[in-house]
C-alpha cells in the first residue's frame, strides 16, 4: 500500500539547514494499524505530512497504493488525497458554524457529488462511528470525544484506502481514548489501513505495528500483540 525509499527532507532555517529526515526506508501493507512514535523533533509529523502530500520529500520515493507520487501540482495532489487518504487532527479542525453532518459532508461537496447522496453517505458514516443522533449538533454542543468522532466519520466519508490520525488522542482524556481507538481499530478491522502518530505508549499497543523515530531515522520496528481498546472501555 505505502512504500517509502531513502526519503530526506530539510528545512532551511536562516543560513544553515536543519534535516528532519534522514533517509526512511518505510513500507505498509494494506490493513496495517501502524503507530509512529518519536519526541518531538523526531519527524514523526513530518513523515505523516509527506505522506499525506501536504509537504514534499527532498529526495527519495513514495509510492502510495502503485502510483509514484512525484512533482504534484496542487491539483493532482488533492486528486490523490480525496481518492486515497482520511485525515484525522489533534485539533478536530471541524467548521464552527457547519452541523457534524455538514462538517461530514463537505469533502464529498468538492469532490461535486450530489447533494441527496452525500447527506445519505454522511448519516452513514455518523452512524458508523456511534454519532448517528448528533447529526445537526455543532461542534461547540459536542464533547471532545464526539468531536473527534465527526473528524473520523468526516475521514471515511469519501471511503479512502489509508487514515492517517496525526495524535487524534492528543485533547482527549484517558477513557474518552480508549473509546475513540476502539473506533479505529473498528475501522481497521474492515481492511482500511492506518497510520497514528502518537506519543502515547497506551495508544501505540492498540496498533498492531509500532515505529520509533530518533533524529529523523527509524530505530525501532516492530509487529506487536494488539491491545484491544474495548477492553478499556467496557
Amino acid at each position: 500500500m505505502i512504500k517509502i525509499a531513502d526519503l530526506h527532507k530539510s528545512y532551511a532555517m536562516g543560513q544553515n539547514s536543519l534535516h528532519v529526515l534522514k533517509g526512511i526506508n518505510f513500507d505498509v501493507a494494506a490493513g496495517e494499524m501502524v503507530a509512529i512514535m518519536g519526541s518531538s523533533g523526531s519527524g514523526k509529523s513530518t513523515l505523516l505530512n509527506i505522506l499525506g502530500m501536504l509537504d514534499v520529500a527532498d529526495q527519495g520515493t513514495y509510492n502510495l497504493d502503485g502510483a509514484t507520487i512525484k512533482d504534484l501540482d496542487e491539483t493532482k495532489a488533492a486528486v490523490y488525497r480525496n481518492k486515497f487518504l482520511g485525515f484525522v487532527f489533534q485539533s478536530f479542525n471541524l467548521i464552527s458554524y457547519k452541523t457534524a453532518l455538514e462538517n461530514v459532508m463537505l469533502p464529498l461537496y468538492y469532490q461535486k457529488v450530489a447533494r441527496k447522496e452525500r447527506i445519505a453517505r454522511a448519516q452513514k458514516f455518523l452512524e458508523q462511528v456511534g454519532l448517528g443522533p448528533w447529526a445537526s449538533h455543532h461542534p461547540n454542543e459536542l464533547s471532545g470525544g464526539q468531536k473527534q468522532r465527526v473528524a473520523i466519520a468526516r475521514a471515511l466519508v469519501s471511503e479512502p484506502k489509508v487514515i492517517l490520525a496525526d495524535e487524534p488522542t492528543g485533547a482527549l482524556d484517558s477513557k474518552t481514548s480508549y473509546e475513540l481507538m476502539d473506533v479505529l481499530q473498528t475501522i481497521n478491522d474492515q481492511g482500511i489501513t492506518l497510520l497514528i502518530v502518537t506519543h502515547e505508549e497506551d495508544i501505540a499497543k492498540m496498533c498492531k505495528r509500532i515505529v520509533h523515530l530518533r533524529d529523523g531515522v527509524i530505530v525501532t520496528d516492530e509487529k506487536v500483540k494488539q491491545v484491544k481498546a474495548i477492553q478499556h472501555v467496557e
